[in-house]
């Protein structure tokens, strides 16, 4: 099933009012062209159900947070990555990709952090770090290792607004719905060294449904 985030409302009402001006003149056949705008806002805003909305993933599998394209695979990239040794993966939504995003790997929600910045092209490498952008990072503890992933949320040039619905102390699933970016945008997931990497640049990954890691099993049981 598709639904249509809440977030439509307000920019799809904007976008309908020439289309009710038009007809309010009389003009039923500009009416009509101009009604394909609100459709096309509101299908931006579309939320479909993905696997993990059915049942939980795989305990080890890191999924993708996103719909887009894979732009970077590999070690943490400077003024990029958090502080620490870590595994990137980078992917561009544009405009016509699903932006509802998801977490990437369940569990205790420790720290998001906002901030205000700059609208840079989301596929240039100095966006990851001057656009607004919201950082979340995530802890599990599987085998009695803490397990964490960070992930980022970041605008690009036609998006405007990062809308995140997570909080710290949160208890999420992998594949969750966590928010959501207003019109083309980037992601960035940061794993561990010790998980392997099971995309490459130029791969185009779906949220929820494309393993884009995964730790090596240390457990036989299926949770979310």
């Amino acid at each position: 099933m598709t639904r249509i985030d809440r977030e439509a409302a307000p920019a799809t009402a904007i976008a309908a009012l020439p289309s009710v001006v038009a007809l309010l003149a009389g003009r039923r056949g500009l009416a009509a062209g101009l009604s394909v705008l609100p459709a096309a806002i509101a299908a931006f805003f579309r939320d479909p159900d993905r696997t993990p909305d059915h049942r939980p993933a795989p305990v080890d599998d890191v999924l993708s947070p996103a719909d887009g394209k894979v732009m970077y695979v590999g070690p943490g990239q400077d003024l990029v990555a958090p502080e620490g040794e870590w595994q990137q993966i980078s992917i561009f939504l544009s405009a016509f990709d699903v932006h509802i995003n998801r977490a990437p790997y369940g569990g205790r929600v420790t720290a998001v952090d906002f901030r205000l910045g700059k609208w840079l092209a989301a596929y240039k490498h100095e966006s990851a770090h001057l656009n607004e952008r919201s950082d979340i990072t995530v802890e599990r503890e599987v085998g009695g290792q803490v397990r964490r992933v960070h992930f980022r949320q970041i605008v690009g040039l036609m998006a405007r607004r990062v809308v995140t619905r997570v909080s710290v102390g949160d208890e999420i699933a992998t594949g969750q719905r966590i928010g959501l970016m207003k019109f083309g945008s980037r992601m960035d997931v940061f794993v561990p060294p010790e998980c392997d990497l099971l995309v490459t640049a130029g791969d185009r990954v779906i949220a929820g449904e494309t393993v884009i890691a995964r730790w090596p099993a240390t457990v036989t049981s299926v949770t979310s």
